[in-house]
């Protein structure tokens, strides 16, 4: 598996495993409601994503293995992670770790100490045993009832 920046050629397949992540694997938060749904999938097209490619101050990131997109992944220049998705084919496989661990260090390479982001309900879980700790009270987000706010900070790694 290789994680790198993503390409405008990579949009059509990475807004696909977006999608897929959301409908799929975030049923605690969408609740199968087709108005939540609809929400937060209305900006998860190829067009919008390729928008996100070439956003200046923000790095978008894929996962892929033999020319399929496993994860993408989204993190700005001021270290908010705006995305974290992976494909239900490879959940639990260490590929959102990877990506986390890859956005973290690109956070770290434009000269953050420090990774915010909003969690779902459903990745709460994970981002705890990543390190991510509460950073205030929950909001509505992603078109469901709740966002959790969370931060990390960051930890020079040797290499």
């Amino acid at each position: 598996m290789e994680i790198r920046d993503a390409r405008i050629e990579d949009a059509e397949a990475a807004c696909l495993v977006m999608r897929r992540s959301i409908a799929e694997l975030c049923e605690a938060d969408h609740k199968n409601d087709s108005a939540i749904l609809e929400r937060w999938l209305g900006n998860k097209t190829p067009e919008i994503l390729a928008s996100w490619i070439r956003q200046p101050g923000n790095s978008l990131l894929v996962a892929a293995q033999d020319n399929n997109i496993l994860a993408v992944g989204s993190v700005t220049d001021a270290g908010q992670i705006t995305l974290n998705y992976v494909s239900p084919d490879v959940r639990f496989r260490g590929v959102s770790r990877a990506m986390l661990r890859a956005l973290e260090a690109r956070a770290r390479e434009r000269g953050n100490t420090r990774c915010t982001l909003t969690s779902t309900e459903t990745a709460l879980r994970f981002y705890n045993s990543n390190g991510y700790t509460a950073d205030g009270r929950p909001v509505r987000n992603f078109g469901t009832s709740s966002g959790y706010p969370m931060s990390k900070v960051l930890i020079e790694h040797p290499t």
